[in-house]
C-alpha cells in the first residue's frame, strides 16, 4: 500500500507542468513521446521546454482505449478545461480535512500564459478525466466526462 501511495505521490508531483532547462537542439522538431516503464508516460516538447510525466497504473491503456482521439478537441478547449481542473485540484490539495489527502497530495503548477503545446494539454486533460472516473471524484461539479 505504501508503494502504491508513493507511486501516486510521484504521479501528482510529476503531472505538474514545469519549465526545464534548455535541451540541445534537434533537427527533428517532433515531440519525443516515450514509455519509460510500465505505466509511466513522458511527453517532452523540445521546442517549448516542457515535460509532463504521468505515473499512474492503468493510465496508458485507458488513454489508448478510452480517450477521444487527438484533434477531437482544439488546444483552446483543452487549455480552458485544464485551467479549471488545475484550480480545483490545487484548492483540494489545500483542504486536507475535506478531501482525501492520498488523492490530492501535491499542487499542479500550470500557468495559463504559457503555451505548453497540444500534446501536453491533451495528456493533462485526459489525466483529469481518467482520475475522476477511476477515483470517483468530480472536480468541476456536474457530469464527469466518460472520456
Amino acid at each position: 500500500m505504501k508503494c502504491l501511495l508513493f507511486i501516486f505521490a510521484l504521479a501528482i508531483c510529476s503531472v505538474s507542468c514545469i519549465s526545464t532547462e534548455k535541451l540541445p537542439e534537434r533537427q527533428d522538431p517532433i515531440q519525443d513521446i516515450k514509455v519509460i516503464k510500465n505505466d509511466t508516460l513522458k511527453i517532452s516538447d523540445n521546442d517549448l521546454e516542457h515535460d509532463i510525466i504521468i505515473v499512474e497504473p492503468g493510465y496508458n491503456s485507458w488513454l489508448a482505449s478510452n480517450a477521444k482521439p487527438k484533434g477531437f478537441y482544439n488546444q483552446m478547449h483543452l487549455e480552458s478545461n485544464n485551467l479549471k481542473y488545475v484550480r480545483e485540484w490545487n484548492a483540494r490539495v489545500l483542504q486536507r480535512e475535506k478531501y482525501p489527502a492520498n488523492l490530492y497530495e501535491a499542487q499542479i503548477f500550470y500557468n495559463s500564459s504559457v503555451n505548453y503545446g497540444y500534446d501536453v494539454n491533451y495528456k493533462l486533460f485526459n489525466y483529469f478525466i481518467y482520475f475522476q472516473n477511476t477515483y470517483k471524484q468530480n472536480l468541476l461539479g456536474g457530469r464527469v466526462p466518460l472520456n
